[in-house]
């Protein structure tokens, strides 16, 4: 391999191309192989902590649950979970990500490991982006549980009585609260544990850096469970996440049928409400998903409050339409999400609030307006709140008749691909790392060279050889030091 000298001259006065595409790769491959061998000592690092209690003992609460479900878990959910068992049968802090694809169950692997601490009077907190997913992910967690007598269980969110909250808070300090499921109110500085061993993190992606070390210090040495529905490229889950243990879960439920994605424009619209009715005539249900709560002069695009005034007034007077949006209040989404859960609302005009975690298994139609203006994830996010149940669901990207190249290729991966994984793949060539990700919130490494969509194979390359001969002193050296900041990574010990 050429001096790394001789390599700067070749960038910048090449030779010849091949002497150009060697200088490249040398100098790709030392950044790649530096910042992996960051992530293989940090590693180590987490090898010298204890964690508060193991080997950690089976769960029947977790046992008896599993017996009362209605359905079997999937060949990924079991391995997810055996794997997870025989991590935290070492003495080391487990630090997780859970990706699984919309829908694929990562909820219920997130309790079953939660019960093997709470049954050993160890403290679980998990975390949601927002109030409608905490909330979500309580009622989810209480019916699983069913009727059993279990009491330890709290939901604490921003916005409630004073006196409600420190009852709360004394409860959770005390230790008579095991379970705590939130959003960021969690991370406030009154919010005390009495022994916190476990920390889920949903959504991971969504929150900073900062924000997770937070919550992880309200413990000693918890370990992290991380998960996400938000499928993320290899690549990306080699460099962000590197020093975390990557499960996966692909498979979904049995009995779930395929989701029919169509593209449609205007011209198509009469028909499209002609099939809602139909559908919604017949007991299921509809999601019509708009994209701004209010009219914009810049933007030219319907908004959620508009559309739904029209919707419920010129097109399905004879059903019930409710509308939800993140400018709410609290209370009054609730109650909205309430009563669609129930049906007593069949037509639910929404903003993205209801992108991660509404659970409805009714509804089968799901219509996106202004399809072009969304990016791969979100409306395959978007996608996923139908398809929940045993019947056909449909997804109709509804757009003008004339969109971008970029929306376009969007648009079509949507209607032909259903795997979120190879969706992402897509997303991340289109869009790049730092928009596909969010640099400020991921942490994605600020390399000079690499190139995280071209550089895949250099990138398993150098985090072989990190691992097989790397010297863990050369991170003392200032210049090396330098170039990654060791907060980058997910979680710093």
């Amino acid at each position: 391999m050429i001096l790394r000298e001789e390599s700067y001259r070749e960038i910048h006065f090449p030779t010849d191309e091949n002497s150009l595409d060697t200088a490249k790769y040398r100098l790709k491959y030392e950044e790649l192989f530096y910042f992996n061998l960051l992530i293989e000592h940090k590693k180590k690092e987490r090898e010298k902590i204890k964690r508060v209690l193991w080997p950690l003992p089976e769960s029947e609460t977790a046992n008896k649950v599993r017996k009362n479900l209605p359905f079997q878990l999937t060949e990924d959910q079991n391995s997810a979970l055996q794997k997870i068992k025989e991590l935290t049968n070492k003495e080391q802090p487990i630090a997780v990500l859970l990706q699984g694809d919309v829908g694929s169950g990562k909820t219920l692997v997130a309790l079953l490991t939660a019960l093997r601490y709470i049954d050993n009077q160890i403290q679980v907190c998990m975390v949601a982006p927002t109030e409608i997913l905490a909330r979500q992910h309580y009622q989810t967690i209480l019916s699983f549980l069913g009727n059993m007598p279990f009491l330890g269980i709290e939901l604490l969110v921003g916005k409630e009585p004073k006196k409600n909250r420190y009852e709360k808070l004394y409860r959770i300090k005390k230790g008579d609260t095991l379970f705590v499921i939130g959003t960021h109110s969690v991370f406030q500085e009154d919010v005390y544990f009495s022994e916190l061993g476990l920390v889920i993190i949903d959504e991971q992606h969504k929150f900073g850096v900062d924000q997770r070390e937070t919550l992880r210090s309200k413990g000693k040495n918890p370990d992290i469970l991380a998960m996400t529905a938000t499928p993320i490229p290899r690549t990306l889950c080699l460099t962000l996440y590197g020093d975390l243990d990557l499960l996966t879960i692909k498979s979904k439920p049995k009995g779930r049928m395929p989701i029919q994605t169509k593209w449609f424009q205007e011209d198509r619209r009469e028909g499209i409400y002609k099939s809602i009715r139909k559908y919604v005539s017949s007991g299921r249900q509809c999601y019509i998903v708009y994209p701004l709560v209010e009219e914009s002069e810049k933007v030219d695009l319907k908004s959620c409050i508009e559309a739904y005034e029209y919707l419920k007034h010129e097109i399905f007077p004879d059903f019930e339409v409710g509308l939800v949006h993140g400018k709410m209040e609290v209370e009054e989404k609730d109650r909205v999400m309430r009563e669609f859960s129930k049906n007593r609302i069949q037509i639910l005009v929404s903003t993205t609030v209801i992108e991660v975690g509404i659970d409805v298994p009714n509804s089968t139609v799901m219509v996106i307006e202004h399809a072009d203006r969304f990016g791969i994830s979100q409306l395959h996010q978007l996608r996923g709140r139908v398809g929940r149940g045993d019947q056909e669901s449909f997804c109709i990207l509804m757009t003008d008749s004339k969109v971008t190249e970029d929306a376009k290729v969007r648009l079509e991966a949507m209607v032909n691909f259903s795997d979120g994984f190879a969706l992402s793949e897509i997303d991340l060539q289109l869009r790049g790392p730092g928009e596909l990700m969010g640099v400020r919130q991921s942490g994605l490494p600020d390399f000079k060279i690499a190139d995280l969509r071209k550089d895949s194979n250099l990138i398993e390359l150098t985090r072989e050889d990190a691992t097989l001969f790397g010297n863990p002193g050369d991170l003392e050296k200032e210049e090396i030091r330098g170039r990654f900041s060791e907060g980058r990574l997910l979680f710093s010990n």
